[in-house]
């Protein structure tokens, strides 16, 4: 079963490090891992993707709250999250297939931030699944690159995290 904890961390150097060196530890694979700066000075926060039993994930859960640069842990509720992913995605584009890719895109609502003479790089922003599907479209042009960056997440309504 997939749980997302969420992790406040001090933002200091080889944070990252021990957190993830807990989970491989444990044996476990890290799913999906989003780190970014938060609105608090010095604080950052994790959004890890893990996949396990309820006991094991909460054991790693106590643990991770016992690591010095960590503030807060929390296991979200995901049938009361919202979730987004956002990918980059550059595909072959000449001037043959631009309009129906475009149109993908646009299906997706996704958006065309770069063109070149051969090619369109497109963002989408989504459930896993959403940027999945559209991957899924787009592959038959021939994906020359793409990156996602993993799962991020909120509680619905006034629940916080700190």
């Amino acid at each position: 079963m997939k749980h997302i904890l969420s992790v406040l961390v001090n933002n200091h150097a080889g944070v990252l490090s021990r957190v993830s060196g807990l989970f491989s530890r444990r044996g476990f694979n890290i799913e999906s891992l989003a780190v970014g700066v938060t609105d608090r000075p010095g604080v950052s926060r994790m959004t890890i993707v893990v996949d396990g039993d309820e006991n094991t994930v909460n054991q790693v859960e106590k643990q991770l709250a016992k690591l010095i640069d960590v503030i807060k842990v929390e296991k979200l509720d995901v049938e009361n999250s919202v979730h987004r992913e956002l990918a980059l995605i550059k595909v072959n584009a000449d001037t043959s297939v631009r309009s129906e890719i475009m149109q993908i895109a646009e299906v997706f609502r996704a958006n065309i931030i770069d063109i070149s003479e051969k090619t369109l790089t497109i963002e989408i922003s989504g459930s896993a699944k959403k940027v999945a599907a559209m991957q899924d479209m787009l592959r038959p042009f021939g994906i020359l690159e793409d990156v996602r960056t993993g799962l991020i997440s909120l509680e619905r309504g006034e629940k916080t995290i700190v």
